[in-house]
């Protein structure tokens, strides 16, 4: 338990709620993309799921603590892509309430008012493995009632399609976490942020997201997460310059 007195920041919370992400996973290949789903992934092997294999994100696997420990070879690392052995958490410019996901422009994609990344590897991504997201400035902006281009998959999509792998566990973003447990699979409150309310969120939200009558708050770290988090994982406390609160 994590003493009542200390102070946790926001930051910390998310990082938390990255972490469990990839909670039961098992041996799978973890691909943060960000500070905040690396320090996840990296807590979450230091701590209830140390069989989680990291990469330098070139072919080595590597600790929690980046030293290297074994090899993973480019053909090897494309049969995990492929198979349903990999968790990657991504960002998004836009995602809407069936988790389809917008990295490439902002507006008709013929005639785009911002050009963003590209499509890059979203498709396959979502198509051939579990994807979360996270999303560090939460509005009506990113949270949108249809994206402007598809680029990661949603749950309606990808049902049409029949994609055996896919699989979108949670968002997180810097007000609550959500994932897809309803009926018609789209995005549900899962938990708040302590200090954050459900009209906050429904505020931020450029669609009406499900939520219950009551919502838990996102747990907290134990005192031994919150060490590696501050002592071990981010000394410097880079965390708390990517997440406001």
């Amino acid at each position: 338990m994590t003493d009542a007195t200390v102070v946790i920041s926001r930051a910390e919370y998310c990082v938390i709620a990255c972490a469990e992400a990839w909670r039961g996973d098992g041996e799978v290949l973890a691909s943060p993309m960000g500070l905040i789903p690396s320090l996840g992934a990296r807590l979450a092997r230091l701590t209830f799921a140390p069989d989680l294999l990291l990469t330098d994100g070139e072919a080595t696997l590597v600790g929690a603590d980046g030293a290297a420990e074994g090899w993973l070879p480019y053909r090897r690392h494309l049969t995990m892509v492929t198979g349903g052995r990999r968790h990657v958490m991504m960002g998004a410019s836009q995602i809407d309430r069936f988790g389809n996901q917008n990295i490439s422009c902002i507006g008709d994609w013929a005639a785009p008012t911002r050009q963003l990344l590209g499509v890059r590897g979203a498709p396959v991504n979502t198509l051939n493995n579990p994807v979360s997201y996270w999303i560090p400035r939460h509005s009506p902006r990113v949270f949108v009632a249809e994206v402007d281009m598809v680029c990661g998959v949603g749950h309606d999509r990808a049902a049409a399609v029949g994609a055996r792998y896919h699989r979108i566990p949670r968002v997180v973003s810097d007000l609550g976490v959500f994932d897809f447990a309803t009926p018609d699979r789209t995005m549900r409150l899962a938990s708040l942020h302590p200090g954050v309310t459900v009209e906050q969120v429904r505020a931020a939200t450029g669609f009406a997201p499900a939520v219950a009558d009551e919502v838990p708050y996102t747990r907290g770290p134990t005192a031994e997460e919150l060490r590696l988090i501050r002592e071990v994982l981010d000394p410097r406390g880079r965390r708390d310059g990517e997440v406001r609160g």
